[in-house]
C-alpha cells in the first residue's frame, strides 16, 4: 500500500495551480442526469472520487468519454437502468447525490445507503423528507433507498432543520424539473452549491437566491446540455496558503477563488501572515516568522469551514501561543488528533473542542491518515517536523488531493510516494 515520505525543515517557496473543486464536481456530474443531451463538464480534478462517479454514471448505462485535460463528455440518453449499487457507493457519501436527478429525470431510483469518511453522523434523512414533500414514495429495502414518482415531482416549500450541503444540493437538482415551484429555506451557502446552480442555469434552470439561505427553483419540462468549468478548489487552496504558514514560506495560489476564502485569508493574517491577492490568485508570505496561535470555530459557509480544521490544528500546534479550536459541524472530526500526538504535538481535546499549545518543534514519526482532511493536517505537521515522517492509508489523501507530492515537490517539499 503506497504512503507518504516526507523530510521536514524546508520552507516551502512558489507558485502551484489550484485543481478543480472535487464538492462542487461531484454534484455537478449527478446534474447531467437530468438532460438527455451531450453535456461536457471542464476542470475536473484528477481524483479517486471522481473517478468513482463517473464509473457510477457509466455503470447505469450513460456513455463517457474523458480526455488527456480531464474534461468528460456525458451522454445519459443511454442510461439503462436507475440502480447506484452498493460497490460503488460505499466508498463515496457523494453517490447519494444521484438520487435526486434520477427520481426527478427518470421516475425512478434505487441508492445504496451511502458510505465515505467516518467523521460523524451525516443522516440522509433530510433528502429523503424533501423528496417526499414533492410527491417521491420512499422506502428503504434491505439497505437501498428505493424511490419513485408517478410522473413529475411536484414543487414545494421544503425547511431544512439543519444546513446540509448535500441535501440542499439533491433537492435542488430535483426541483429543476418538477412542475411549479420549489422554495429551499434555511439551505446551505456554499460555493460549491452557487457553483451547481450556475450549472443547472447554463442548462436551462430557473434558479434564483443561490448563495443565500432561501433557493427559488421554476421547474422547467427539460434541461439541455452545456459545456461548463468546474470551480477552485478552495479547500486545496487554503492548504497549500496554510502550508506556507507553517514552514515560514512564501507560496501562491493560482488559478483559484479568492472570495471562496475570506474567513481562511482572515485567521491567515491573524496569524501574522502577509496575505495578497489578485483577481484569480493568492499569496501567503510568512517571511521566515513562527506563526501565531489563532481561535478557530467552524461553521457553515460564510463562517469558517470545517474542512479547513485540522489544518489549522497542524498550524497552531508550532504556533506561538495557545489556541482553542471548537468543531461545530461534524462530532468526530479529531481523529488526527492522536496521530498528531505521535509526532510530539500538545493537544488535548474535550467533547468538540481541542486546546492547542504551540511548540517550536515536531518530531517526524510513522502516522495513519483517518479521513481526506485529517491525512492533509499530517502532511503539513510533517513539513515542519525534525526528520523523516511516513503517513499510511493515504488513499484518504488521494480522495481530495490532486498530484500531492508533485505540488508539494514543486514548491521545494522533500515528500515522495514509497510502497512501504
Amino acid at each position: 500500500m503506497d504512503k507518504l515520505l516526507i523530510t521536514g525543515g524546508t520552507r516551502l517557496n512558489g507558485v502551484v495551480r489550484a485543481s478543480g473543486a472535487k464538492n462542487a464536481a461531484l454534484p455537478i456530474l449527478a446534474a447531467t442526469l437530468l438532460t438527455k443531451e451531450l453535456i461536457t463538464i471542464k476542470n475536473l480534478p484528477h481524483l479517486h472520487d471522481i473517478t468513482t462517479m463517473l464509473e457510477l454514471l457509466g455503470s447505469m448505462g450513460c456513455g463517457v468519454v474523458v480526455d488527456e485535460k480531464m474534461s468528460v463528455q456525458l451522454d445519459v440518453s443511454t442510461l439503462n437502468n436507475c440502480e447506484a449499487p452498493y460497490e460503488l457507493v460505499k466508498t463515496m457519501r457523494a453517490s447519494i447525490l444521484v438520487l435526486g436527478p434520477l427520481v426527478s429525470h427518470f421516475g425512478r431510483a434505487v441508492v445504496s445507503l451511502p458510505g465515505g469518511c467516518a467523521i460523524g453522523s451525516r443522516p440522509v434523512d433530510l433528502h429523503l423528507r424533501g423528496l417526499e414533500a414533492m410527491g417521491a414514495i420512499i422506502s428503504v429495502e434491505g439497505g437501498d433507498i428505493v424511490a419513485s414518482v408517478d410522473g413529475r415531482l411536484k414543487g414545494a416549500r421544503i425547511f431544512f432543520d439543519k444546513v446540509t450541503v448535500t441535501g440542499t444540493e439533491n433537492l435542488l437538482m430535483a426541483a429543476t424539473l418538477a412542475e411549479g415551484q420549489t422554495v429551499l429555506e434555511n439551505a446551505a451557502r456554499e460555493p460549491e452549491v452557487v457553483d451547481l446552480a450556475e450549472c443547472l442555469i447554463a442548462m436551462g434552470a430557473k434558479i434564483t437566491g443561490h448563495g443565500t439561505d432561501t433557493i427559488v427553483i421554476d421547474g422547467v419540462e427539460a434541461l439541455h446540455g452545456t459545456s461548463y468549468p468546474v470551480m477552485p478548489d478552495r479547500i486545496e487552496t487554503g492548504t497549500f496558503l496554510v502550508a506556507a504558514a507553517i514552514t515560514g514560506g512564501k507560496v501562491r495560489v493560482i488559478d483559484t477563488d479568492v472570495k471562496s476564502l475570506e474567513a481562511v485569508l482572515s485567521k491567515l493574517e491573524e496569524a501574522g501572515a502577509k496575505v495578497t491577492c489578485g483577481d484569480s490568485w493568492i499569496e501567503v508570505d510568512m517571511e521566515g516568522r513562527r506563526p501565531k496561535a489563532v481561535n478557530i470555530s467552524t461553521a457553515p459557509y460564510p463562517a469558517f469551514p470545517t474542512d479547513m480544521q485540522a489544518q489549522f490544528v497542524a498550524l497552531n500546534s508550532v504556533a506561538d501561543g495557545v489556541a482553542r479550536v471548537i468543531e461545530n459541524i461534524f462530532e468526530n472530526r479529531f481523529m488526527h488528533v492522536d496521530e498528531m500526538l505521535r509526532m510530539g504535538a500538545d493537544i488535548e481535546v474535550s467533547g468538540n473542542t481541542a486546546i492547542v499549545r504551540g511548540r517550536t518543534s515536531l518530531k517526524g514519526a510513522p502516522v495513519m491518515a483517518t479521513d481526506l482532511r485529517a491525512s492533509a493536517s499530517l502532511v503539513l505537521s510533517a513539513l515542519v517536523a525534525e526528520g523523516d515522517t511516513k503517513i499510511d492509508r493515504i488513499y484518504h489523501i488521494d480522495r481530495g488531493y490532486e498530484c500531492i507530492e508533485e505540488k508539494f515537490g514543486s514548491l521545494g517539499a522533500k515528500i515522495s510516494r514509497v510502497l512501504n
